[in-house]
């Protein structure tokens, strides 16, 4: 690529060999330059700026100390790998980042060699991490595992599951915990830089090591306190006493941002030898760019942006966002409805409910990334008369999906879930996308499971599930704009199963789940150029079906074609599995389900993604004349969509 004035040392990097291969005077030199070239970067494509931003001199650090790829570095989450990615070869196509053919946001096993692990979900690194530790003990290797979590992915279980297992098998594992809210750290300085540097040294380890033998010629209970003694006194005086009692040894707090005090922690770690080994290392969030710095929340993840004025460029919506109605809709119910609660995994401003906890906040619970804690926590409230509304991302549900079925679905409870995302999202790939709910909730007997078609249509489920009290619901919605429909000030229950008939045809009906409606309209348009007249329904309910209105549709159209933003398994099965054992598929009725293919998509736009699932009005226009044996599928015979 080519250079970007003052960044003539990261010019000549083109593998993490070359980071190693560097002075230790060379390394804050470099540090600056990468930081530079991420934020031009990011500025011309927008993604995540202050994760990767605060972990900069760390990433600089990690890739100069140890060996990679033979050693393995595993980024939690992935928000914060662009530097990463920046000196491992990646650098010429940072400029593709979260685009169609481009570099993934996240860490990519495909993508590259020094992508051990692939992430775009929260606190898997530790687990990760110790498999590979674990295999490579089982193989005689001698490569050291690095994860890095941030503290927030620390809320999650999982890291302690995989912590506690991590200490009982011993394997040799660095976990460095990236602590950039300080919601752990005390104050960082110079005594615990020196503390830090004295304990992860070889000569305190060896003084140990030597101490530890004499104890075991003591009795067992001498031994045991004098254990004791040793960690308790080093968790005075680290704060690390917690994750001593899982079997790790606590090192830290270190400045994440000092590289004369990371260097000498992190090659004495790489040089212990044995168990695992917790690195506290304090950052900040958009380190090096004031802006991101001042507000950190709004520059996590940034559209193109200014990188003089920090202003980030953003269209005139047309229509407002399905996330915003959605708030809208649960405000106007929790107006008129005091049980009403709402829960989200710390995506607050991602789901709408900073609003509603702006106007209830004692109604509003935040729990961290902890999906599963989440909908349990929401069982339990709904227990005792509450309306719980889980409002959580659908491809971050996926996590909670046991605590779905037998805290939620088993005993039947009215908790209302809320799934933000649903279908494609665009440029953060298959990691986040939607594909699956409607296939994993509507396999649950009793849950009642709606798509909204509109803006207008989510009011209107919002309302539905606040009415349903003897069973567990579920509302999806898109990411994005709405349609431009005008808003009621709240919405209006639905009657449950029941969808309704947009348009009224003879030969062709097209049954929409979700906000493809649209589409259908437009092919329904594009089919009269051809002498066919279509029916356009809305299903609205996955669960339960309007047989009713599905079996007259059988009886009176030739075709019949259901199209929904959903993976196989979902609303086209269970409408296939009505109809074969009604025995409507007998009287050479010809049915087609339109769904998302059955991969994993990479991303691109909304647009071109869903072009490329076959889910556009000129999709359902070829699939509808092909199943009537019509062979006139010229582009120009479809409408515009």
């Amino acid at each position: 690529m080519d250079s970007i004035k003052g960044t003539e040392l990261l010019d000549q990097i083109h593998s993490s060999d070359d980071v190693s291969k560097l002075h230790p005077n060379q390394l804050k030199q470099l540090a600056d330059e990468v930081r530079m070239d991420m934020i031009n970067a990011v500025s011309q494509t927008g993604g995540h700026l202050g994760a990767g931003l605060g972990v900069v001199e760390l990433t600089v650090a990690l890739h100069h100390v140890f060996d990679m790829p033979k050693d393995r570095l595993i980024w939690d989450v992935g928000h914060q790998c662009y530097p990463h990615k920046i000196l491992t070869g990646r650098r010429d196509r940072m400029r593709t980042i979260r685009q169609g053919g481009g570099l993934a946001g996240f860490t990519k096993r495909k993508e590259s060699e020094y992508d051990p692990f692939g992430a775009g979900h929260s606190s898997t690194s530790i687990s990760a991490g110790l498999g590979m530790a674990v295999a490579r003990d089982l193989a005689e290797g001698d490569n050291n595992v690095i994860a890095v979590i941030g503290d927030g992915s620390m809320s999650a279980g999982m890291a302690y599951e995989a912590m506690n297992n991590a200490g009982a098998l011993k394997s040799r594992l660095i976990v460095i915990l990236n602590d950039n809210d300080m919601s752990i750290a005390p104050p960082v300085g110079a005594m615990s830089a020196y503390l830090a540097r004295l304990l992860s040294s070889r000569s305190y380890l060896n003084i140990r090591d030597f101490a530890k033998n004499i104890v075991k010629r003591f009795p067992r209970t001498i031994s045991e306190k004098a254990k004791r003694a040793e960690e308790y006194a080093r968790g005075m005086a680290t704060g690390g006493t917690l994750f001593e009692e899982l079997g790790f040894y606590y090192v830290g707090p270190v400045d994440g941002h000092n590289l004369e005090h990371l260097l000498p922690v992190l090659e004495n770690v790489r040089d212990a030898g044995e168990g695992p080994v917790l690195i506290h290392v304090v950052t900040q969030k958009g380190k090096g760019y004031k802006y991101a710095e001042e507000a950190n929340d709004k520059y996590h993840g940034v559209s193109k942006f200014n990188v003089v004025t920090g202003a980030q460029s953003k269209s005139t919506p047309k229509a407002p966002s399905y996330t915003n109605v959605f708030a809208k809709a649960l405000i106007a119910e929790a107006e008129k409805d005091d049980k009403i609660v709402a829960i989200t995994a710390a995506m607050p401003s991602g789901t709408g409910l900073d609003k509603f906890g702006a106007a209830f906040p004692d109604r509003c619970y935040d729990v961290g990334i902890a999906e599963q804690h989440a909908v349990t926590f929401a069982a339990g409230m709904a227990t005792e008369g509450y309306k719980p509304y889980v409002t959580i991302y659908s491809t971050f549900l996926q996590r909670a999906y046991d605590q779905v079925v037998h805290d939620v679905a088993v005993q039947n409870l009215p908790v209302r879930f809320a799934i933000d995302r649903a279908g494609l999202v665009g440029a953060d790939g298959p990691t986040h996308a939607g594909s699956f709910d409607i296939t994993y909730l509507a396999s649950l007997p009793n849950f009642v499971v709606m798509a909204a078609a509109d803006e207008k249509e989510l009011m209107h489920m919002v309302a539905t599930a606040n009415s349903i009290n003897d069973r567990p619901s579920a509302v999806r919605y898109p990411r994005g704009e709405g349609i431009g429909m005008p808003l009621p000030d709240a919405g209006t229950p639905l009657e449950i199963g029941k969808g309704r008939i947009i348009e009224k045809g003879k030969n062709i009906a097209i049954l929409s789940l979700g906000t493809r409606l649209h589409e259908a309209l437009a092919a329904a348009e594009s089919l009269k150029a051809h002498g066919l007249t279509t029916t356009v329904a809305d299903a609205r309910f996955a669960k339960p079906l309007d047989v009713e209105m599905i079996r007259n549709l059988a009886l009176e159209h030739d075709v019949l074609v259901t199209i929904e933003e959903g993976a196989i398994g979902g609303f086209g099965s269970h409408v296939l599995d009505y109809l074969s054992n009604e025995g409507l598929l007998e009287n050479g009725l010809k049915v087609r389900t339109l769904k998302l293919p059955d991969i994993f998509q990479d991303q691109d736009s909304p647009d071109i993604m869903y072009e490329q699932a076959g889910l556009c009005a000129k999709d359902i226009v070829e699939v509808s004349l092909k199943a009537l044996r019509r062979n006139d599928t010229s582009s120009s015979s479809v409408g515009k969509i």
